[in-house]
């Protein structure tokens, strides 16, 4: 089938560029660094890049639904490669600074608005495409929920690139690789974007008003139940790789614990991909997500309270499978309740509030640390992410919740309403 094709495609972009990515990760600072001279000037430019992401619903409210196709996807990958070619070419020619660094981090964050939403909702509607394929070849009706399955698997090698690209980048580094790996970070993307040409997706009428990422959410509640508890998932993560280093270093065995933790991570989070797809179309999609951050919040407590290399290895390949579940049925909610301008509203919206909560947890990361201690922020955060997830809970239980019938109908459901559950439908 085409569509599976697509998203065969759609998947080898994406995971090849972010495999690349994660060997320019490990370059990027040493060779500015070297040019510069200037240990501050090492995280500039991806500091920058992370600005117009955060700011994007102001200003890219419009753009990102312009990115409809695989064609107009594979544009933005040129941009994307020209500011990541920048970097490298300044090196070579002896002129990297400051605002060389400025510069490309603000055009790739530009890039990155649009493009990680964009590819998100195109790979969805691959998705919607090959159920719809696939009810042709075979007369079957039932809900194959093929985006969602995409969108997990998309995620899946993402983390695969987690575990194996930092350490081989450390290895192309040591053998002298460092300008090299910025080239080929740029040439990868530009690949992954030319991929992509020919795929389709879910058009917009061209007289239909462009949704802001707030006026989407109108009528879907879990899906700002979801996001509230991945929001603070993000702004607490820093706890997990900052402090299991710091933790490290204080026992006077650097990286051997946040090796651990990241290796029992990267481990389980593959194992939750592979489960998602069996336990996202049989639980309800928005239980399924407080459940998992509450459950993760609990690890990062354990953590905190079993400091042996053994227990956080174990702790953490826990968390991890119960990540990815949550990020699954928040994608099932997304993808199950909307279409077209509304997904790519929502897919934008999401990458913000996760960009957004990492930056923020990054930047008090540091000094929260430091006054309160490895253990103690790592039981903190993880009691703030359990208490929320468990509040998301409470208020979903308690107020009901609003799903999407159709086009042009609501159903929603009250549990204050006497009986069991009294409903009610409105136009949209």
């Amino acid at each position: 089938m085409k569509a599976r094709r697509d998203a065969l495609f759609l998947l080898a972009g994406s995971g090849s560029a972010d495999l690349a990515f994660r060997f320019a990760q490990v370059a990027l600072p040493l060779v500015v660094l070297q040019e510069t001279g200037s240990v501050a000037a090492t995280g500039l430019a991806g500091g920058c890049a992370g600005i117009p992401v955060v700011l994007s619903p102001w200003w890219a409210r419009r753009a990102r639904q312009w990115i409809d196709s695989g064609n107009r996807l594979a544009m933005l990958a040129v941009v994307q490669a020209v500011a990541l070619a920048m970097v490298p070419a300044a090196s070579a020619l002896g002129m990297l600074h400051a605002g060389v660094l400025i510069a490309s981090g603000l055009l790739l964050g530009c890039g990155d608005a649009l493009s990680s939403p964009g590819r998100s909702a195109l790979l969805a509607d691959t998705g919607d495409r090959w159920d719809r394929e696939s009810v042709q070849l075979d007369g079957a009706g039932a809900r194959r929920d093929h985006a969602v399955v995409l969108l997990t698997w998309q995620d899946g090698v993402r983390r695969v690139g987690m575990v194996v690209g930092s350490p081989a980048g450390a290895v192309a580094v040591a053998a002298g690789f460092t300008d090299e790996l910025l080239w080929v970070e740029a040439v990868v993307v530009l690949a992954a974007g030319l991929l992509a040409i020919g795929i389709v997706g879910e058009r917009s009428p061209e007289a239909a008003a462009v949704p802001s990422i707030r006026a989407s959410l109108v009528g879907r509640p879990d899906v700002l139940y979801g996001w509230i508890a991945r929001g603070t998932g993000s702004l607490t993560w820093f706890a997990f790789p900052l402090g299991l280093s710091v933790l490290g270093a204080e026992r006077g065995q650097p990286g051997v614990y946040l090796a651990a933790g990241m290796s029992g991570y990267g481990l389980g989070s593959l194992v939750g991909t592979i489960a998602s797809m069996a336990v996202v179309r049989r639980v309800s999609a928005a239980p399924l997500a407080g459940l998992s951050w509450t459950l993760m919040g609990l690890c990062w407590i354990g953590m905190g309270i079993w400091t042996t290399p053994v227990a956080i290895a174990a702790l953490a390949a826990f968390s991890g499978m119960t990540l990815v579940l949550g990020i699954a049925a928040i994608s099932a909610v997304i993808t199950r309740s909307s279409v077209g301008a509304e997904r790519r509203a929502l897919l934008s919206g999401q990458s913000v509030v996760v960009n957004a909560g990492s930056a923020a947890g990054l930047l008090v990361g540091g000094p929260v640390i430091a006054m309160a201690g490895a253990e103690h922020t790592l039981i903190g955060s993880g009691a703030l992410t359990a208490s929320v997830a468990l509040g998301v809970l409470a208020a979903r239980t308690s107020l009901g919740a609003c799903t999407v019938t159709s086009n042009t109908t609501m159903r929603c459901t009250s549990n204050r309403a006497s009986g069991s559950g009294a409903t009610s439908e409105r136009d949209r």
